[in-house]
């Protein structure tokens, strides 16, 4: 945690918009589940290094991460979230129109796998941040809404290493080893998952492109 401050104060990597969504988040009794400041910027880079200009966002919760997305995207890109609290997505809004973004960002509100077959793709760039236990099922639906060259990101992969627990019972990890299973097969996909550590405790998140 204090490294995570550390960095963040010296990169200056949160303004008053994204500290201001965060808190909104805590006020209103959402859990801290959001991206680390340290995340939410590397996803901002990602889209804006490969000129990302349509997002597909799925788990908005108050839009910490939607506010870096839509940065990446600028003024003439589209960032595409979902979310399935209905009072998370009211919050989302406030801070996205607090931000200076929300005239580029659509917020749609319901289950996600009920909302993706609705879509039009293509997407150039997707994060999934949401249940772990649907990890394989959301990969497979983005598929069919990226081009050769998306980037899919997948949060929370490590979960503190339980996922290397080939017997566990938790539906979240079965959900993650789904998903890299069934990615070991798909030869038009390359993926890498990362470890991380910090605020957020033992994690990681996988990434992967469409070829």
């Amino acid at each position: 945690m204090a490294l995570d401050e550390l960095f963040n104060r010296v990169l200056q990597t949160e303004d008053d918009a994204l500290t201001s969504a965060r808190e909104a988040g805590t006020a209103a009794g959402m859990p801290a589940i959001e991206v680390s400041a340290q995340h939410g910027k590397l996803l901002f880079i990602v889209a804006t290094a490969m000129r990302a200009t349509r997002v597909l966002e799925i788990g908005t919760l108050a839009g910490y991460s939607t506010i870096q997305l839509a940065r990446a995207v600028g003024p003439g890109g589209q960032v595409v979230t979902l979310e399935y609290e209905p009072k998370h997505a009211e919050v989302a809004r406030e801070n996205l129109a607090r931000a200076g973004v929300d005239d580029r960002v659509e917020v749609i509100v319901g289950a996600a796998l009920d909302t993706l077959p609705t879509l039009s793709g293509p997407f150039d760039f997707v994060f999934v941040d949401a249940d772990k236990k649907s990890s394989d099922v959301y990969f497979k639906a983005v598929l069919t809404l990226s081009h050769p060259g998306t980037v899919i990101i997948i949060d929370n992969v490590v979960r503190e290493g339980k996922v290397a627990d080939a017997s566990s019972d938790d539906e979240d990890i079965r959900g993650i080893r789904r998903m890299t299973e069934w990615l070991a097969t798909q030869k038009s996909i390359s993926a890498t998952a990362i470890q991380t550590v910090g605020g957020k405790s033992y994690d990681g998140f996988l990434m992967a492109i469409v070829e």
